[in-house]
């Protein structure tokens, strides 16, 4: 079977069906043991001019980013507050929010939170900052 690992593929270089394998989310770094990541299709690395989707969890934790690209969260499970612009949310199961394109987004699970993401295109490639992790 066909794996891909590229969104800027052209439709000309697509299979007709891309396939990621199962990967284990992991600590997005060996000092941040609350907050695990894994990437689906593609690292946000360099410009995107398709989406990438990814499963992130937190746990008694936060995380503060800013993208240059929009980025949606799905709760899957538990309760995610997200905070940009003086605007508040609370998420549960099923629920989803978007932090649209240069905002500073805040995410944090008091106790438990896991969702997919999707980062929207990028396709300057502009680098996202502002990174903080925290524990509750």
């Amino acid at each position: 079977m066909a794996t891909t690992n590229s969104p800027l593929l052209t439709s000309a270089t697509r299979e007709a069906i891309d396939f990621w394998p199962m990967k284990a989310m992991e600590p997005m770094k060996g000092e941040w043991q609350q907050l695990h990541c894994r990437f689906i299709n593609a690292l946000p690395d360099g410009p995107w001019d398709d989406f990438i989707l990814s499963e992130w969890e937190l746990t008694s934790c936060g995380w503060e980013d800013f993208h240059p690209h929009t980025e949606t969260n799905f709760v899957l499970e538990g309760e995610l507050h997200i905070e940009s612009e003086g605007k508040k949310v609370i998420l549960g199961p099923g629920d989803s929010a978007r932090v649209n394109p240069g905002q500073l987004g805040r995410y944090i699970a008091p106790v438990y939170a896991r969702m997919v993401t999707v980062y929207g295109p990028n396709p300057e490639g502009l680098e996202s900052h502002s990174f903080r992790y925290f524990e509750l």
